[in-house]
């Protein structure tokens, strides 16, 4: 067996094999250019603390509001899509299949209530 210097430099614990990788987390709650927008104004306002304190603490304001609202908009958004997807569903029907959506669905509210709850 040959000494492959490179995977010897690895970290300990370090995946390998590309296949062993894990799978990306949940998906983000805002998409990336609105949170983005937020981040933006808020290190504004950061910077500009020491020259306008007040004017800093309302642009921090500011940004906080529009975050809280989008992700308001954002939970309730997908409030809907995870109700459409088993409220219309026959309460009498035990089918399989029926049974996997609304078991499907119970996972994602589980997740995202769970996320909600380590902020």
């Amino acid at each position: 067996m040959m000494y492959d210097q490179t995977r010897a430099q690895q970290p300990a614990g370090q995946n390998r094999v590309p296949s062993e990788r894990r799978t990306p987390g949940p998906e983000p709650l805002l998409p990336s250019s609105e949170r983005d927008k937020v981040l933006q104004r808020l290190r504004h306002a950061l910077n500009t603390f020491a020259d306008t304190p007040r004017d800093a603490l309302e642009e921090a304001e500011s940004a906080y509001d529009e975050a809280t609202a989008q992700l308001v908009t954002a939970l309730a958004a997908r409030r809907e899509l995870l109700r459409a997807a088993w409220a219309d569903q026959d309460p009498e029907s035990e089918a399989d299949s029926q049974s996997d959506e609304l078991r499907h669905s119970l996972r994602q509210y589980r997740e995202l209530t769970q996320r909600l709850l380590q902020l």
